[in-house]
């Protein structure tokens, strides 16, 4: 099948753009399948993965835009290459002129706005500091949403704000929502007496839809960035936040989530919490539970534990426990689990998660190494699991697509399913694959109706399995509430419809998964 390819050294589009190019071109006729990414080595293993590596896109830098297509003939691909070229030198319609002045910086926003107090910065990760730096000069909090800012940009940032009693939540900070309004990937959640900090922007999305759903809301939900409790940031924003929350009248139980944390900066934030009497739930995953108790801290090993033990600490709930909750689960999804398990065929026995959320992903290896032990992953803290190439699996393992490996000059994938797909059908044509696992994440930002690409995806996968002789389960979740613009019920119905299993959190889906496999 012919294969055409244009590189166009140092020319950069937004990874949006660059989505709805690719998109657009599928769209024509006799387009198979087409490209639209930066060069980097990671976007070259996919297009290998695909068969569309093509010699002149192998030698392009990762400076590098590519645009490469696949076509029923070579007129179409032609073609498709010429309506890419002609998209991206399009010019950014201007809006129609209103009578509301339309600031072009900052500067020019706050002067107009004198009553706004935060910036959402998301732009091009070289250009971020400078962004960043121009709102707290000019007194705005900042959620900085652009990942690939240098760390020494994020420390000083943090810093400054700290100095001038200013949030910087971010670099690469997902997630937020500041007084009732839902920043970057948030769901709509109630308000309620629960204030959550987070280094973890799909934690943070988990643990208050899960809190939705125990009919708990939140006073704050401040978002750090995944690298704040990293040693050379020093859990700067995670200090502060909890300072905040500790202070505020309204937020009466605390709720902290992190990624693997550096053991320094966990004992730091754990000295502050010590100085409240607040009730304090702390999910560092990966850390020491009894570390957190020393520090008279309520410990939780996962998610789903962290929002169940933060809602018994709000006054006057009456709902169930986490240990009698998850104990309970355990059984049903090990009943659930051998059922599933008489489907398979002899030779399968590997798992494979393909996650857009990256503490999804680094909970489901907390699980796993107790049910199922050495899963590989391209976010394992222990550098003997990690994954050779995040690009080819291997054995047991859990994929992170929202690395800034794989974002680089490609849309998260909580906004563009188009990676995760791809990846869905490699692993569906292993033989030795029993169970893929997904999640789903809904909220504003994201994807309108994600399993309306997912689901026919999954459906097709299954039916490669199937015509091979073998059954392909899949496990999956959904992180949302029924008031996310996605609606929780249409997409669990819709995942369901599609052949997939659906569990009542990430936690549960990845027990599910771990039980058939072990």
């Amino acid at each position: 099948m012919p294969a055409k390819s244009l590189v166009k050294p140092g020319e950069y589009h937004d990874s949006v753009t660059l989505m709805e190019v690719a998109r657009e071109l599928t769209q024509l006729p006799g387009v198979v399948d087409a490209a639209v990414v930066m060069a980097t080595d990671a976007n070259k293993s996919i297009l290998r993965e695909a068969g569309m590596l093509l010699p002149e896109v192998e030698a392009a830098t990762p400076n590098d835009l590519v645009i490469v297509v696949q076509a029923e003939t070579e007129e179409a691909a032609s073609h498709a290459l010429e309506v890419a070229e002609a998209h991206l030198a399009r010019r950014p319609e201007v809006a129609e002129a209103g009578p509301a002045f339309r600031p072009r910086t900052i500067r020019g926003a706050v002067r107009s706005n004198p009553e706004a107090n935060l910036a959402v910065i998301s732009v091009a990760g070289q250009y971020a500091a400078a962004e960043a730096w121009e709102a707290l000069r000019n007194g705005l909090h900042v959620l900085l949403f652009s990942d690939n800012v240098p760390i020494e940009d994020e420390v000083a940032l943090k810093k400054y704000a700290t100095e001038h009693g200013l949030l910087m939540m971010g670099a690469d900070c997902g997630t937020a929502i500041i007084n009732g309004v839902a920043l970057g990937f948030a769901n709509a959640v109630p308000e309620g007496p629960v204030g959550i900090v987070a280094a973890a922007g799909t934690g943070l999305q988990e643990v208050s839809t899960l809190l939705a759903k125990l009919g708990v809301g939140i006073t704050q939900g401040i978002g750090t960035g995944g690298r704040d409790m990293k040693e050379a940031v020093g859990g700067i924003m995670m200090l502060e936040g909890i300072k905040a929350l500790q202070a505020d009248p309204a937020t009466q139980v605390l709720l902290l989530v992190s990624k693997p944390p550096s053991p320094t900066i966990a004992e730091r934030v754990l000295e502050q919490v010590g100085r409240s009497d607040k009730p304090t739930v702390v999910c560092f995953l990966g850390g020491d539970p009894a570390l957190v108790a020393a520090a008279g801290a309520i410990p939780a090993r996962t998610l789903q534990e962290a929002a169940y033990l933060a809602a018994a600490e709000v006054e006057g709930y009456q709902g169930p426990s986490a240990d009698e909750v998850i104990q309970r689960e355990i059984v049903d999804l090990k009943g659930q689990a051998a059922e599933l398990k008489k489907r398979l065929k002899p030779g399968q026995r590997y798992l494979r998660g393909l996650f857009s959320g990256g503490t999804l992903a680094a909970e489901s290896l907390i699980i796993w190494e107790e049910i199922l032990g050495g899963v590989l992953s391209n976010v394992a803290v222990d550098s003997r699991l990690r994954l050779k190439d995040a690009t080819r699996s291997e054995g047991n393992c859990a994929v992170d697509l929202g690395e800034d490996e794989f974002t680089v000059g490609r849309p998260h994938p909580m906004i563009d399913n188009d990676l995760r797909i791809r990846r869905l059908m490699q692993e569906a044509a292993d033989p030795e694959v029993a169970v893929i696992l997904l999640d789903v994440v809904l909220g504003y930002g994201a994807h309108p109706d994600p399993v309306g690409e997912l689901g026919p995806a999954i459906r097709r996968a299954r039916e490669h399995a199937a015509n091979e002789g073998r059954e392909l389960i899949v496990v999956a979740s959904v992180t949302g509430t029924e008031g996310d613009p996605q609606g929780l019920t249409r997409q669990v119905q819709a995942l369901e419809g599609a052949g997939a299993v659906v569990a009542s959190c990430n936690g549960a889906a990845v027990r599910l998964a771990g039980f058939i496999i072990g």
